[in-house]
Protein backbone atom coordinates (compact mmCIF):
# COMPACT_ATOMS: atom_id res chain seq x y z
CA UNK A 1 0.00 0.00 0.00
CA UNK A 2 1.23 3.78 -1.02
CA UNK A 3 2.17 6.15 2.09
CA UNK A 4 0.95 9.17 1.61
CA UNK A 5 3.70 10.37 4.31
CA UNK A 6 6.13 12.15 1.83
CA UNK A 7 9.97 10.68 1.13
CA UNK A 8 12.66 12.94 0.51
CA UNK A 9 13.60 10.46 -2.34
CA UNK A 10 10.53 11.13 -4.42
CA UNK A 11 11.04 12.89 -7.80
CA UNK A 12 9.13 16.00 -7.85
CA UNK A 13 5.45 15.77 -8.94
CA UNK A 14 5.35 18.94 -10.48
CA UNK A 15 7.71 17.91 -13.26
CA UNK A 16 6.39 14.27 -13.75
CA UNK A 17 2.59 15.15 -14.96
CA UNK A 18 2.78 15.40 -18.17
CA UNK A 19 0.99 13.31 -20.35
CA UNK A 20 4.15 12.26 -22.35
CA UNK A 21 6.85 10.27 -20.24
CA UNK A 22 10.48 12.66 -20.51
CA UNK A 23 12.28 8.76 -20.17
CA UNK A 24 10.72 5.59 -21.46
CA UNK A 25 13.08 2.07 -20.82
CA UNK A 26 12.18 -0.81 -22.51
CA UNK A 27 13.07 -4.25 -21.62
CA UNK A 28 13.05 -5.86 -25.51
CA UNK A 29 11.89 -9.31 -25.12
CA UNK A 30 10.83 -12.08 -27.51
CA UNK A 31 13.18 -11.82 -30.08
CA UNK A 32 13.74 -15.39 -29.89
CA UNK A 33 10.48 -16.74 -29.61
CA UNK A 34 9.59 -14.64 -33.15
CA UNK A 35 12.09 -16.69 -34.50
CA UNK A 36 10.98 -19.58 -33.10
CA UNK A 37 7.18 -18.92 -34.46
CA UNK A 38 8.77 -18.56 -37.86
CA UNK A 39 10.94 -21.66 -37.95
CA UNK A 40 13.76 -18.94 -38.14
CA UNK A 41 17.42 -19.25 -36.37
CA UNK A 42 17.59 -17.07 -33.17
CA UNK A 43 19.46 -14.78 -35.39
CA UNK A 44 16.74 -13.64 -37.14
CA UNK A 45 14.75 -12.74 -34.42
CA UNK A 46 17.87 -10.04 -33.08
CA UNK A 47 17.91 -8.66 -36.72
CA UNK A 48 14.24 -8.07 -36.80
CA UNK A 49 14.57 -6.48 -32.89
CA UNK A 50 17.15 -4.13 -33.96
CA UNK A 51 14.44 -3.11 -36.75
CA UNK A 52 12.42 -2.39 -34.04
CA UNK A 53 14.41 -0.47 -31.99
CA UNK A 54 14.85 1.77 -34.90
CA UNK A 55 11.01 2.20 -35.11
CA UNK A 56 10.53 2.72 -31.63
CA UNK A 57 13.34 5.65 -31.63
CA UNK A 58 11.43 7.19 -34.50
CA UNK A 59 8.19 7.57 -33.14
CA UNK A 60 9.92 8.53 -29.59
CA UNK A 61 10.91 11.55 -31.51
CA UNK A 62 7.75 12.21 -33.00
CA UNK A 63 5.86 11.85 -29.12
CA UNK A 64 8.77 14.51 -27.31
CA UNK A 65 10.00 11.22 -25.42
CA UNK A 66 13.58 12.74 -24.23
CA UNK A 67 15.28 9.67 -23.37
CA UNK A 68 14.71 6.09 -24.29
CA UNK A 69 17.02 3.49 -22.51
CA UNK A 70 17.13 0.27 -23.85
CA UNK A 71 17.67 -3.10 -22.39
CA UNK A 72 20.01 -4.66 -25.05
CA UNK A 73 22.20 -7.32 -23.63
CA UNK A 74 22.04 -7.76 -19.72
CA UNK A 75 25.15 -9.43 -17.31
CA UNK A 76 22.55 -12.33 -16.97
CA UNK A 77 22.74 -12.83 -21.41
CA UNK A 78 26.52 -14.60 -21.42
CA UNK A 79 24.69 -17.64 -20.16
CA UNK A 80 23.22 -18.05 -23.69
CA UNK A 81 24.55 -20.54 -26.45
CA UNK A 82 27.90 -19.15 -27.44
CA UNK A 83 26.85 -18.95 -30.80
CA UNK A 84 23.92 -16.82 -29.89
CA UNK A 85 26.23 -14.61 -27.80
CA UNK A 86 28.45 -14.08 -31.14
CA UNK A 87 25.92 -13.28 -33.42
CA UNK A 88 24.08 -10.39 -30.83
CA UNK A 89 27.90 -8.95 -30.62
CA UNK A 90 28.38 -9.06 -34.20
CA UNK A 91 25.24 -7.20 -35.03
CA UNK A 92 25.70 -4.54 -32.43
CA UNK A 93 29.17 -3.69 -33.97
CA UNK A 94 27.36 -3.59 -37.21
CA UNK A 95 24.28 -1.73 -35.79
CA UNK A 96 26.98 1.27 -34.10
CA UNK A 97 28.68 1.56 -37.65
CA UNK A 98 25.48 1.50 -39.39
CA UNK A 99 22.89 4.05 -37.26
CA UNK A 100 25.21 6.43 -35.68
CA UNK A 101 25.23 8.81 -38.96
CA UNK A 102 21.55 8.78 -38.85
CA UNK A 103 21.88 9.22 -35.00
CA UNK A 104 23.95 12.69 -35.53
CA UNK A 105 21.60 13.66 -38.55
CA UNK A 106 18.80 13.67 -36.43
CA UNK A 107 20.16 15.27 -33.09
CA UNK A 108 20.18 12.42 -31.19
CA UNK A 109 22.79 11.45 -28.48
CA UNK A 110 23.77 8.11 -27.73
CA UNK A 111 24.97 6.53 -24.23
CA UNK A 112 26.10 3.26 -23.11
CA UNK A 113 25.63 1.75 -19.64
CA UNK A 114 27.07 -1.39 -18.16
CA UNK A 115 30.19 -2.98 -17.61
CA UNK A 116 32.65 -2.55 -20.64
CA UNK A 117 35.45 -4.76 -19.74
CA UNK A 118 33.91 -8.34 -21.07
CA UNK A 119 33.51 -6.57 -24.46
CA UNK A 120 36.72 -7.40 -27.44
CA UNK A 121 38.47 -3.92 -28.19
CA UNK A 122 36.56 -3.59 -31.22
CA UNK A 123 33.46 -3.39 -29.66
CA UNK A 124 34.48 -0.84 -26.46
CA UNK A 125 36.35 1.22 -28.89
CA UNK A 126 33.15 1.26 -31.70
CA UNK A 127 30.81 2.70 -28.56
CA UNK A 128 33.02 5.26 -27.16
CA UNK A 129 33.80 6.91 -30.89
CA UNK A 130 29.71 6.71 -30.85
CA UNK A 131 29.62 8.38 -27.69
CA UNK A 132 32.05 11.07 -28.75
CA UNK A 133 30.41 11.63 -32.49
CA UNK A 134 26.62 12.23 -30.75
CA UNK A 135 27.86 13.89 -27.42
CA UNK A 136 26.52 17.38 -28.30
CA UNK A 137 23.33 16.09 -29.64
CA UNK A 138 20.36 17.50 -27.66
CA UNK A 139 16.99 16.52 -29.39
CA UNK A 140 17.06 12.98 -27.63
CA UNK A 141 19.24 10.45 -25.88
CA UNK A 142 19.22 7.29 -26.40
CA UNK A 143 20.96 5.08 -23.92
CA UNK A 144 21.81 1.41 -24.87
CA UNK A 145 22.28 -0.93 -21.57
CA UNK A 146 25.48 -3.72 -22.65
CA UNK A 147 26.56 -5.64 -20.34
CA UNK A 148 24.01 -4.32 -17.28
CA UNK A 149 22.49 -5.50 -14.25
CA UNK A 150 21.11 -3.38 -11.73
CA UNK A 151 22.40 -5.03 -9.01
CA UNK A 152 25.83 -4.69 -10.43
CA UNK A 153 25.12 -0.86 -11.09
CA UNK A 154 24.11 -0.84 -6.97
CA UNK A 155 27.07 -2.67 -6.16
CA UNK A 156 29.99 -0.48 -8.32
CA UNK A 157 27.77 2.90 -6.68
CA UNK A 158 28.38 1.63 -3.32
CA UNK A 159 32.30 0.89 -3.94
CA UNK A 160 32.40 4.55 -5.23
CA UNK A 161 30.89 5.74 -2.12
CA UNK A 162 32.86 2.90 0.51
CA UNK A 163 36.19 4.14 -1.76
CA UNK A 164 35.44 8.50 -1.47
CA UNK A 165 35.05 7.33 2.66
CA UNK A 166 38.07 5.95 2.81
CA UNK A 167 40.19 8.33 1.09
CA UNK A 168 38.58 11.20 3.35
CA UNK A 169 36.54 13.00 0.60
CA UNK A 170 32.97 12.26 2.07
CA UNK A 171 31.67 11.60 5.51
CA UNK A 172 30.01 8.52 6.51
CA UNK A 173 27.04 10.42 8.31
CA UNK A 174 26.74 11.81 4.65
CA UNK A 175 26.33 8.60 2.59
CA UNK A 176 22.57 8.34 2.08
CA UNK A 177 20.13 7.59 -0.57
CA UNK A 178 20.41 11.05 -2.29
CA UNK A 179 24.35 9.93 -2.54
CA UNK A 180 23.96 6.40 -3.66
CA UNK A 181 21.71 8.03 -6.35
CA UNK A 182 24.17 10.15 -7.58
CA UNK A 183 26.60 7.16 -8.54
CA UNK A 184 24.42 5.05 -10.09
CA UNK A 185 24.32 5.03 -14.43
CA UNK A 186 21.92 7.75 -15.11
CA UNK A 187 22.32 10.16 -12.31
CA UNK A 188 22.49 12.78 -14.20
CA UNK A 189 19.29 11.86 -16.66
CA UNK A 190 15.21 12.06 -15.69
CA UNK A 191 14.41 8.90 -13.37
CA UNK A 192 12.39 6.77 -16.08
CA UNK A 193 8.52 7.88 -15.51
CA UNK A 194 6.95 4.77 -18.50
CA UNK A 195 8.92 1.49 -18.17
CA UNK A 196 8.00 -0.92 -20.83
CA UNK A 197 8.64 -5.14 -21.42
CA UNK A 198 7.43 -6.46 -24.33
CA UNK A 199 7.35 -10.59 -25.03
CA UNK A 200 4.45 -10.78 -21.90
CA UNK A 201 6.73 -11.85 -19.09
CA UNK A 202 6.07 -9.05 -15.64
CA UNK A 203 9.69 -8.97 -14.23
CA UNK A 204 12.33 -6.75 -14.16
CA UNK A 205 14.76 -9.04 -15.11
CA UNK A 206 17.49 -6.89 -12.74
CA UNK A 207 16.90 -3.44 -14.78
CA UNK A 208 17.35 -0.38 -13.62
CA UNK A 209 16.51 -1.56 -9.91
CA UNK A 210 17.53 1.63 -8.29
CA UNK A 211 16.08 3.96 -10.97
CA UNK A 212 12.60 2.46 -11.96
CA UNK A 213 12.17 3.25 -7.75
CA UNK A 214 8.90 5.29 -9.34
CA UNK A 215 8.20 4.28 -13.18
CA UNK A 216 5.33 3.40 -14.08
CA UNK A 217 5.24 -0.20 -15.82
CA UNK A 218 3.77 -1.19 -19.17
CA UNK A 219 3.92 -5.08 -20.02
CA UNK A 220 2.45 -6.20 -23.46
CA UNK A 221 2.29 -9.64 -24.81
CA UNK A 222 3.67 -8.44 -28.66
CA UNK A 223 6.57 -9.83 -28.95
CA UNK A 224 9.55 -7.01 -29.74
CA UNK A 225 10.07 -7.16 -33.53
CA UNK A 226 6.85 -6.61 -33.82
CA UNK A 227 6.46 -3.78 -31.38
CA UNK A 228 6.01 -0.86 -33.68
CA UNK A 229 5.01 2.52 -33.54
CA UNK A 230 1.24 1.86 -33.13
CA UNK A 231 2.12 -0.67 -30.07
CA UNK A 232 4.46 2.54 -28.95
CA UNK A 233 1.62 4.49 -29.01
CA UNK A 234 -0.46 2.33 -26.57
CA UNK A 235 1.96 2.20 -24.31
CA UNK A 236 2.27 6.18 -24.43
CA UNK A 237 -1.54 5.92 -24.02
CA UNK A 238 -2.04 3.88 -20.91
CA UNK A 239 0.52 6.02 -19.25
CA UNK A 240 -1.40 9.12 -20.18
CA UNK A 241 -4.35 7.90 -17.73
CA UNK A 242 -2.51 7.29 -14.96
CA UNK A 243 -1.96 9.30 -11.87
CA UNK A 244 1.61 9.92 -10.53
CA UNK A 245 1.29 9.93 -7.05
CA UNK A 246 4.94 9.31 -5.80
CA UNK A 247 3.58 8.38 -2.36
CA UNK A 248 1.14 10.76 -2.05
CA UNK A 249 -2.58 10.44 -1.82
CA UNK A 250 -4.23 10.44 -4.74
CA UNK A 251 -6.51 13.57 -2.99
CA UNK A 252 -3.07 15.48 -2.62
CA UNK A 253 -2.14 15.05 -6.07
CA UNK A 254 -4.86 16.39 -7.48
CA UNK A 255 -4.23 19.57 -4.95
CA UNK A 256 -1.21 20.27 -5.72
CA UNK A 257 -1.96 20.07 -9.64
CA UNK A 258 -4.70 22.63 -9.17
CA UNK A 259 -2.50 25.06 -7.82
CA UNK A 260 -0.30 24.78 -10.17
Amino acid sequence: MEDSKADSSAPDIDSHQGAVPRHVAIIMDGNNRWARRRDLPGVEGHRAGENAVQTVIRRAGQRGVEVVTLFAFSSENWRRPPEEVNHLMGLFVRALGERVNELQENGVRLRFIGERAAFGEDLRRGMADAEQRTAGNQRMTVVVAVNYGGQWDLAQAAAELARRVRDGELALERVDAEALGAEVSMADLPAPDLLIRTGGEQRLSNFLLWQSAYSEFYFTPVLWPDFDADAFDAALADYAGRQRRFGRSGEEVERLKGEQ
